[in-house]
């Protein structure tokens, strides 16, 4: 591992990251990716033979997990990412952490220019802290449409999603049909606890986002993510001066 990679990570400080290994979570850890290994398995024997289902990764905890079942057991299965070009710098770290730690090159997608440019000079260049229109305009330049681009011609794509991460991904099932996509959409972790992705990254010494040290457990861009207080739910973070009903950027929300 890169000595100066390992620098920029702080000594940890949030327990949630460090859970108890019992045998009694080994072995639901175990079986849950187990579960996973099969359905990411099926996966590719349905779609993977064409190169026609992909991974999107955000680099959060539960992506990381996947990351490693998807390149640990060598899946034939395409994983990319989105950089909206206002990540933390700890993402950027984390990024170039992965393509060290399990020798591959990222995928990576970005904004188109002339629509950022177009929208700062309209808007402000922090304009989507003004009204959830502007918020999700923003969000839709900067992830929905590179995220359109990445999915076409695939016929299917993994998230990293849980159904207990917020209000808006309760009832998530493993497998749906992506509609405003369409698409079939995988969701291997959506039974999956926090705690359970946590001690998977530590019983397979996984990498992962330093910021989730200082109690950042949803990480997305710099200006729309901070950490959370004791109490308060995993995503409180994410767009904190928005309703809980309407924090979603777009890419997980269901048409029709």
């Amino acid at each position: 591992m890169n000595s100066a990679v390992t620098l920029l990570r702080p000594a940890a400080t949030n327990p949630a990251t460090r859970p108890e290994l019992t045998p009694a979570l080994v072995d639901a850890v175990g079986a849950k990716t187990d579960a996973a290994l099969e359905l990411l398995r099926a996966a590719v024997a349905e779609f993977g033979s064409a190169g026609e289902i992909t991974f999107a990764n955000s680099f959060g905890a539960e992506d990381m997990v996947l990351t490693d079942l998807i390149l640990r057991e060598g899946q034939p299965i395409e994983i990319f990412s989105l950089d909206t070009g206002r990540l933390p710098a700890e993402t950027y770290t984390l990024m170039g952490e992965v393509e060290q730690r399990y020798g591959t090159k990222l995928k990576v997608f970005f904004p188109k220019s002339d629509a950022v440019e177009t929208y700062v000079r309209s808007h402000g260049i922090n304009a989507f802290y003004e009204s959830v229109e502007l918020r999700k305009a923003c969000c839709h330049m900067r992830k929905v449409e590179p995220l359109q681009r990445a999915l076409a011609g695939k016929k299917a794509w993994i998230t990293g999603l849980r159904a207990a991460q917020s209000t808006t991904r309760s009832g998530l099932p493993t497998r749906e049909f992506d509609q405003g996509n369409g698409l079939v959409k995988l969701n291997p972790l959506s039974d999956w606890s926090e705690t359970e992705v946590w001690a998977y990254i530590r019983m397979h010494e996984v990498p992962y986002n330093a910021l989730h040290e200082q109690f950042y457990p949803s990480i997305g861009c710099a200006p729309c993510t901070r950490a959370i207080a004791v109490g308060e739910d995993v995503r409180a973070g994410r767009w904190w001066w928005e309703d809980p009903q309407s924090k979603e950027c777009g890419l997980h929300v269901k048409k029709g």
